[in-house]
């Protein structure tokens, strides 16, 4: 008993206070400890009007509300916070969702926009060299939420504006390789999808064929001193229920489907219990998982703290935090054992200077041991 609370005690100081450990401490460790972090962006805006919008004149006037927010929340100044999250942490692996890529076209026209606006991922990564942290994209998706609509300028006239949102995992590039190491990338998006069909859309006769709002994964096989794991990122459908749990199915069928051992990062948007991100909806995607043999490191590590993950308002400038919900996870399965795990971007002390939330989302960072 008391072996395994030294064990346990310092992973969650590991965890805490990165490189603080004595070298007496560190050489206590389990000799394999694998960190790892599940972060959503936040894309900058509530895509809801415009997808909602039922004619060119709405749709111009939603696009250009949409994205004077995406501005107003300033990736940039929240990237150095979320980027001070990474480097405290110092994980392994980061599991990032909507890591998106906003492009524009001046003025609106035929063709696709290409000139970057903001670019999350290269942003976030700049921020980490900028701070001595070395990490690369090892396996990207780009989901089927890939749009373009024209906005107002303020000076008149109109500009393309393309959301391509993508999931991504990072992972460090400055350990030996015989410490860490990362195999086999892999992504892809899900069968499983939610058709939006709407005139405005360009889903009229006679093909009426409807755009495809998609998700997807991506995944590696991580080694560190000599013990191999397969760790899986996603983001699922929030606002469809079955197309949801259909995706859960196919991670469990596909990515998940392996005789190593396996940790999923995310945004499930399947809170414990049943309950949907989206209100009024149930989702069993967690349960689903649960079933299937994972673990919830969470709640392994911190079982009477809710450690709601969800959600700020679209603005990120709410004075008090709205997190209400638990939806983004660290689950593993396997010769795997939750030592540590803490919420980040959660608290007053995390907001940017000007008063942004990191995300509309709390990240989750996790220390889990290889047996």
């Amino acid at each position: 008993m008391i072996r395994r609370w030294l064990t346990a005690a310092l992973g969650a100081l590991l965890l805490l206070t990165p490189g603080s450990l004595s070298a007496a401490s560190a050489a206590a460790q389990p000799t394999a400890q694998l960190r790892v972090i599940t972060r959503n962006l936040y894309l900058g805006a509530d895509l809801a009007p415009v997808l909602a919008a039922t004619s060119p004149q709405t749709l111009v006037a939603a696009v250009t509300t949409v994205y004077a927010n995406v501005q107003a929340t300033n990736f940039p100044e929240r990237a150095e916070a979320l980027a001070d999250e990474i480097a405290d942490g110092n994980p392994h692996l980061v599991g990032l969702q909507e890591a998106v890529l906003w492009r524009s076209q001046t003025p609106a026209g035929p063709g696709s926009a290409t000139h970057v606006e903001y670019d999350f991922l290269q942003i976030l990564l700049d921020k980490l060299a900028s701070r001595g942290k070395h990490y690369a994209a090892v396996a990207t998706v780009t989901v089927g939420s890939d749009f373009e609509a024209p906005r107002s300028l303020p000076g008149g006239g109109l500009q393309d504006i393309r959301l391509t949102d993508r999931d991504v995992l990072l992972a460090r590039t400055d350990l030996p390789a015989h410490v860490f190491s990362v195999a086999n990338p892999q992504a892809a998006r899900f069968q499983a999808h939610v058709p939006l069909c709407r005139p405005v859309f360009g889903c009229v006769p006679p093909d009426n064929a409807p755009i495809r709002i998609e998700r997807g994964w991506v995944a590696a096989d991580a080694t560190v001193r000599g013990r191999t794991t397969r760790v899986v990122t996603t983001h699922l459908e929030p606002a469809a229920p079955t197309v949801q749990e259909a995706q859960a199915d196919e991670l469990l069928a596909g990515p998940l489907n392996t005789k190593l051992p396996t940790v999923l990062l995310g945004d499930l948007n399947s809170a414990a219990g049943g309950v949907g991100a989206t209100p009024g909806t149930a989702t069993q995607s967690h349960n689903k998982l649960l079933a299937a043999g994972f673990t919830d490191a969470w709640t392994a590590t911190r079982p009477r703290n809710p450690g709601f993950t969800c959600c700020q308002a679209p603005d990120l400038r709410n004075v008090t935090s709205n997190l209400s919900q638990r939806i983004d996870y660290v689950l593993f399965r396997g010769k795997v054992t939750a030592l540590a795990t803490k919420r980040v971007g959660h608290t007053q002390a995390d907001r940017t200077p000007s008063g942004l939330w990191p995300s509309d989302h709390a990240g989750v960072r996790g220390v889990l041991r290889l047996r």
